[in-house]
């Protein structure tokens, strides 16, 4: 299977998960009808999003590329694919791999995952060297429960992503963890393959808000992430329940995100290329 050689700056995104309780079909309207290109598919248990030949087809038919699929990896979608990780995602490249789009993001493996971690690190490479997709793994972050951090995921400090070629970071998760994005971008140079954007309200949980609505300076790493090497997406990954009952709002939120973030990457691109 051909895929798609990486554009000169980073491709935008948008992610399905905004629309998580939406048929995949309206979600894939409404971008069309917005401007994007390109959609990350959050698999749920939505049957379109778990069907790649349905994705082809609403891809095609509303002009969108499938830039990225979203392993079914959160509490609601837990029984998704079965529970065993390892085939949850094995399951996950298999779509992608149909769907033409050419990468998985994968949440990072719980504390007492040991199998599928050293799975992640031994054998993931040959499955995507066989298949032509790339599984990125998020940064995640420590739950707080009655005031204090709790970490459930084996990796949320930076260090244990060390042994992993392949990395997703989520801007929003990052803030929760208290790592400054420009450093988490230049320490992930080489092995970032996939970017989640997305505000924080700063008040230690994982808030996903709309650029500009949180304290996160967005501009400053778009234009750091342009200027280095990277040639991934940078996928809008935001919560938009506030918009939701007003269509109007909506359309005009989603048109904003995506020229603002469009203008800037290639902004600092230009400015790369000039010298």
């Amino acid at each position: 299977m051909m895929l798609a050689m990486p554009s000169p700056s980073p491709r935008v995104l948008f992610s399905s998960a905004a629309f998580f309780a939406r048929p995949l079909d309206a979600t894939f309207g409404l971008l069309e009808e917005t401007g994007y290109e390109g959609v990350e598919v959050m698999v749920t248990r939505d049957p379109a999003s778990q069907d790649p030949r349905q994705m082809r087809r609403l891809a095609a038919a509303h002009g969108l590329a499938i830039g990225a699929i979203h392993a079914p990896c959160l509490l609601i979608t837990r029984r998704v694919w079965g529970t065993d990780p390892i085939g949850k995602l094995e399951r996950a490249v298999e779509v992608a791999a149909e769907a033409g789009a050419p990468l998985v993001v994968a949440h990072p493996p719980y504390r007492w995952q040991r199998s599928f971690r050293r799975w992640l690190v031994d054998r993931l490479p040959a499955l995507m060297e066989r298949t032509g997709v790339t599984v990125a793994v998020e940064n995640m972050f420590p739950v707080h429960v009655a005031g204090r951090a709790v970490m459930f995921h084996a990796d949320q400090d930076l260090e244990a992503l060390d042994d992993l070629r392949d990395l997703v970071l989520d801007t929003s998760h990052a803030a929760v963890a208290s790592h400054d994005l420009i450093e988490v971008q230049r320490r992930f140079n080489g092995r970032m393959r996939h970017v989640h954007l997305s505000d924080n309200a700063g008040k230690g949980w994982d808030s996903h808000l709309p650029p500009g609505e949180g304290v996160l300076p967005l501009d400053a790493f778009l234009d750091d992430l342009a200027l280095s090497d990277y040639t991934g997406a940078v996928s809008l990954e935001v919560d938009m329940r506030r918009s939701l009952t007003e269509p109007a709002r909506l359309r005009e939120l989603m048109i904003s995100m995506r020229e603002n973030v469009e203008r800037r990457l290639l902004r600092s691109a230009d400015q790369r290329v000039g010298g």
